[in-house]
């Protein structure tokens, strides 16, 4: 299934413009998500939206957006009054000014988003912006409505479109010092520094996402798994962090391989829980590709189970 965009419009460079599409460049979908049920019947849990005076049930028509002025106050504003509101950017991505990378902030980044020619026709011109920005080095800056909010978008090429992040606006970022302030003052010397360095030295390498694992995504599949075939769910023992008396010393136990006792007590104990695994134990898990084979392996049943268990 083709994906859907979140938005379309024209992407204007002065008098060149050509449609395009901005789609998103993350997803979240593949995470495993739970639903709430009440606990008596297993039954899920509804919401509906009510008046918060009479209790009743309002229907979406019904339904106004309304700006809090106090208490008791609102100011309605309905869904034309916003369509009213026409910026510009609404339906054209206009690209103000080119920047250097190293000048956005990352504070600034928010999300992602893939941008693309909409339609056969375009092609040409989106491909003058896009390998203008390449030849250049830079990042474009324009702005987008989306949500009905007007957002500032960066916009980068990347493959064989654009990479658009949306950036917060000054407002949004809040100021370091509200948090740096009362962090002391430390003499490092030269010793710990060099013992530092080492340290990174070894850790160095080239970042490949592929390589990290969300471990708390296949914990969540490993207790659905375990619930599924009715086994006893075990509270595991938290990782304890050992107390740092001596920083000199555990800067050279860090080099030298050495672990802390809880951390090695730790690897044994995962280690010997391995060796114990039975054979057939791989093949219950579910895979971690997506949500959508987690349920596919959720939803095999067992043989024999009670219709309803409870945590």
């Amino acid at each position: 299934m083709a994906p859907r965009a979140n938005w379309k419009g024209f992407l204007r460079l002065s008098l060149v413009n050509c449609p395009v599409a901005l789609y998103p460049a993350t997803s979240e979908s593949e995470k495993v998500s739970f639903n709430q049920l009440n606990r008596k019947t297993g039954h899920r849990i509804k919401y509906l939206k009510v008046d918060a005076d009479t209790g009743e049930e309002v229907e979406n028509e019904d339904i106004v957006k309304g700006y809090k002025v106090d208490t008791d106050t609102f100011i309605e504003v309905t869904k034309e009054e916003l369509e009213n509101v026409a910026l510009e950017s609404t339906r054209t991505i206009e690209i103000d000014e080119f920047v250097d990378r190293s000048e956005i902030d990352p504070r600034y980044a928010i999300r992602p988003y893939y941008l693309c020619p909409n339609g056969k026709v375009g092609h040409d011109a989106f491909a003058v912006i896009r390998e203008t920005i390449r030849d250049m080095n830079k990042i474009a800056i324009g702005r987008v409505v989306l949500t009905n909010r007007e957002h500032i978008i960066a916009l980068e090429q990347f493959d064989k479109g654009l990479m658009g992040t949306l950036l917060r606006y000054p407002y949004e970022v809040r100021d370091a010092a509200e948090y740096f302030d009362e962090i002391q003052e430390v003499n490092v010397t030269k010793d710990m520094l060099d013992l530092a360095r080492h340290i990174v030295e070894q850790k160095s390498g080239s970042f490949e996402p592929s390589k990290f694992e969300d471990h708390y995504e296949t914990a969540l599949v490993d207790l659905i798994n375990q619930k599924r075939a009715g086994k006893p769910i075990v509270a595991k023992e938290r990782p304890r962090g050992d107390n740092v008396v001596d920083l000199m010393e555990a800067l050279r136990r860090s080099i030298g391989g050495e672990r802390p006792r809880a951390a090695a007590a730790a690897g044994k104990k995962q280690a010997k829980k391995a060796k114990k695994a039975s054979p057939g134990q791989k093949e219950m898990l579910m895979p971690i590709a997506g949500k959508k084979q987690a349920k596919e392996a959720v939803t095999k049943k067992p043989a024999a189970r009670p219709q309803r268990k409870s945590a």
